[in-house]
């Protein structure tokens, strides 16, 4: 590997990506509720980073006022480097009551959600129609035996 400054830039900047982004990130440290129910966040995590840079060639200035370039030392580097680290929610594993959920955040899951519960919440309408029905069919046969005594 060469001895090229940009190299150090570019080593200084992944470890320190590095030092900032590890497993704990993405899947986040457990929570427990009192009932006992474990919460663990999960993320979405992005990052870029840029480096760059180059040899500046300074001109030499003589005592006559007149400029030269002088090859025979090494040019002056200037460089640069970024990063930039996005952490986004994602979801919640919600561990509990015999039970594993996971709870999106975005909006379109709370659509997904919906959609996803729509059958059980047509059965338990239609269960409860039936049910009135049920009673209603009781209550006139009830109706019909008191009239015949």
């Amino acid at each position: 590997m060469s001895d090229h400054p940009i190299d150090a830039l570019m080593k200084t900047t992944m470890e320190s990506l590095k030092d900032m982004i590890d497993v704990n990130t993405i899947v986040g440290d457990a929570v427990e509720t009192p009932d006992g129910t474990i919460i663990i966040p999960i993320s979405r995590v992005t990052f870029g980073f840029a480096a760059g840079g180059g040899e500046i060639n300074l001109p030499k200035n003589d005592k006559k006022g007149t400029t030269e370039q002088d090859s025979s030392q090494s040019m002056p580097f200037a460089g640069g480097s970024g990063a930039g680290v996005s952490v986004q929610p994602v979801a919640f594993m919600v561990v509990g009551q015999g039970q594993i959920r996971l709870l999106p955040v975005t909006q379109s899951a709370m659509l997904e959600r919906i959609i996803d519960l729509t059958p059980k919440l047509i059965e338990e309408i239609q269960s409860l129609f039936n049910k009135g029905k049920s009673t209603k069919k009781l209550h006139n046969s009830t109706m019909n035996n008191n009239t015949e005594i």
